[in-house]
């Protein structure tokens, strides 16, 4: 059997599941009944989270292949995500240091907000190449999800995994957006 991978403060990552499991011989594709979106729902969540590590090396390997058609715009992209998040982190946080830096200076907030701003404006085309590349990768383990029926080895190991409480990534995504995975479905 698979052996879960710890990554730490109570975190597990389910184990990587085969993939002829995942995508080959033994995998079984259908289109979802549109009109029951309840049964669907439990569908593509009991995929994500039974899943989830592939997903999660599916979603770098695509993100990859973006990255390697045009390198230099998704480096690009990249720091002005990460500039754009620093300054965000800058003007919400409620440190005691920070407000106090803030109060001295109130133009600096000003001065990297017109600065960020412009970065943006002037890399909008990297931006949008690394939301291309997060947004395929989305897509596609969506529509995986959505696709694949579920079989006896994964409920088994649904309930069993469910059966323990334990925090997974997508466990916690999920639960961040308000839903279950339905165990025993």
């Amino acid at each position: 059997m698979d052996k879960t991978i710890s990554i730490g403060d109570g975190w597990e990552l389910p184990p990587l599941r085969s993939l002829y499991d995942f995508l080959l011989e033994s995998s079984r594709f259908q289109l979802p009944n549109f009109r029951d979106f309840e049964k669907w729902g439990n569908r593509v969540v009991n995929n994500l989270v039974y899943y989830q590590t592939n997903y999660l090396y599916m979603c770098i390997a695509i993100l990859l292949i973006v990255a390697s058609v045009n390198p230099m715009k998704m480096i690009v992209g990249i720091s002005t995500v990460m500039a754009v998040w620093g300054e965000c982190i800058y003007l919400f946080n409620e440190r005691e240091s920070l407000l106090k830096f803030k109060r001295t200076y109130p133009q600096v907030g000003v001065i990297l907000t017109i600065i960020c701003a412009a970065y943006v404006i002037y890399t909008i085309n990297s931006v949008l190449f690394v939301l291309f590349g997060i947004l395929l990768s989305i897509c596609v383990t969506f529509i995986h999800a959505s696709l694949r029926l579920r079989n006896v080895k994964n409920k088994l190991a649904n309930k069993i995994e469910g059966m323990g409480f334990k925090r997974t990534p997508m466990g916690v995504v999920l639960n961040y957006f308000g839903m279950k995975e339905e165990i025993f479905t």
